[in-house]
């Protein structure tokens, strides 16, 4: 359990002992209630000390968490709420935060097909429920893009489940090369994604590979084997390129030009975080970021078509150049071409 929820326990537990005035509370009696309910939650002990409960009692006073309660000390030892009604269960929700809660509802009710989300459903309702939504049948107006036809997306939860328990896994696994499947066993790291599409980043026979979660056709658990974790940052592994495909070389500087009309998009959406703007020209502008070249960087230059001239590196610059060719020929061939026509 995360300790940010097992905060949230002690404090309801705390809210509980003093509510009940019946008995009274001192701070070793809150520290044993607490415990007891963190073991009911965890199903072990969980060690709660002095300080915590202190500190807990310190921030549901404040206005920190929006409790503001009442909490005294009398007698030099005991606690209690000065006001007999108190609880925190009761904190008025304000408009604002009820129109807060509907819009996040509504955006996170848009993953409700998805796989990793399917237990929200629940959740969401209760959270309705509880902020007395009125707008619950109201159409969403955030969309985000999402492609649920995408195959694969029943493998992200158990592959989340075993990198989090940190167990190896063996897959079936076909890349699009290959002439059939075969078995892999993987020490899983992180799952990525990456223009609607997911990756598992794994190490195997101590290399990292990434694997599309729409080439698996089955996972299987090892409990036999010792899982390795590498303590993968993703923030880290992947801030030198775009998507998904790292490779074990530098970064590099590519310089690029945009056209006059499509460079606002650019400036507003940069290729990459590095991205930086050198300077105006008459008909446009030009940027650099500093990537490694990959499969995804291609793809997005070539998505620009003819509003963008790669300028630096000279290899990048002549592959785009060869791609650029070969689909003009394609164009030519199919031109030049007899097709049946419907």
């Amino acid at each position: 359990m995360a300790s940010n929820k097992n905060a949230l326990v002690r404090y309801k537990t705390i809210d509980q002992c003093l509510r009940n005035s019946m008995r009274t509370w001192t701070l070793d009696s809150l520290i044993e209630a607490c415990s007891d309910a963190l073991y009911e939650y965890e199903g072990k002990d969980v060690y709660v000390s002095k300080r915590t409960i202190q500190l807990d009692i310190q921030h549901m006073r404040s206005d920190k968490l929006g409790y503001n309660a009442p909490i005294e000390v009398y007698n030099r030892k005991y606690y209690r709420y000065s006001e007999d009604n108190y609880s925190i269960k009761n904190i008025p929700v304000t408009d604002a935060d009820v129109k807060i809660m509907n819009e996040a509802i509504e955006m996170l009710r848009q993953f409700k097909d998805f796989s990793l989300f399917k237990e929200m459903d629940g959740v969401l309702q209760r959270l309705e429920d509880s902020v007395y939504s009125s707008n619950k049948n109201n159409r969403a107006i955030i969309h985000l893009d999402k492609n649920e036809q995408l195959k694969g997306l029943e493998y992200i939860d158990p592959i989340y489940n075993a990198i989090q328990q940190k167990k190896v896994i063996t897959i079936t696994y076909q890349s699009f090369k290959a002439h059939k499947a075969s078995n892999m066993a993987l020490h899983p790291q992180l799952l990525k994604e990456y223009n609607n599409r997911w990756f598992l980043l794994a190490s195997h026979k101590k290399q990292f590979i990434t694997l599309a979660l729409d080439r698996i056709s089955n996972i299987v658990l090892e409990e036999n084997i010792e899982y390795i974790d590498l303590n993968i940052d993703g923030d880290t592994y992947y801030k030198n390129v775009i998507g998904a495909t790292v490779a074990n070389t530098r970064a590099q500087r590519i310089q690029f030009w945009i056209d006059k009309k499509n460079a606002p998009y650019v400036i507003t959406k940069p290729f990459h975080k590095s991205q930086r703007l050198i300077k105006y020209t008459d008909d446009g502008v030009i940027f650099n970021i500093l990537v490694q070249p990959n499969f995804e960087l291609e793809r997005l230059i070539l998505g620009y078509g003819d509003a963008i001239v790669i300028q630096k590196p000279e290899k990048l610059r002549n592959r785009m150049i060869a791609k650029l060719k070969k689909a003009s020929n394609n164009y030519i061939l199919d031109t030049n071409t007899t097709r049946d026509t419907e």
